[in-house]
């Protein structure tokens, strides 16, 4: 009896763990020379909670930084660091409504991209389906 309450209490206790797991959407509307400040945002949250499920969403001119050879007005270009928060689990998705309004062709995404139907419909169900807290840096 004991052994099963142990692993009962175990399972609760990683099931409760599990839960408080932070998860969050960046959602980024606005142009390149906001996207350096809203990736350092997302390298100060990497840095401090390691564990943390980050999503970042883009649509409109928020995508822009996610075209490669992309830079922004001081000519620093953003793969390296969208490289670098993608190696640490941070995934960054792109509104393909904004590409084919916009005549993107996908293949100009950094190979980190994912491109999803609708950017704003992809924040919501982060937020309402999946338990994402909701930023907008």
């Amino acid at each position: 009896m004991r052994q099963i309450f142990t692993a009962f209490f175990f399972v609760l206790i990683s099931h409760m763990a599990l839960a408080q797991d932070t998860k969050v959407v960046y959602h980024l509307t606005t142009g390149i020379d906001t996207a350096a400040a809203a990736l350092n945002n997302v390298k100060n949250h990497v840095a401090a909670d390691p564990t943390a499920k980050i999503v970042v969403v883009t649509n409109g001119p928020g995508i822009d930084f996610l075209i490669a050879d992309a830079k922004d007005s001081k000519g620093r270009d953003f793969s390296g660091s969208v490289s670098d928060l993608a190696a640490k689990g941070v995934e960054f998705r792109v509104c393909n409504n904004t590409l084919t309004g916009r005549h993107i062709d996908p293949s100009k995404l950094l190979l980190e991209t994912k491109i999803v139907p609708s950017g704003v419909a992809e924040a919501a169900k982060l937020q309402s389906k999946e338990g994402f807290a909701y930023l907008k840096p």
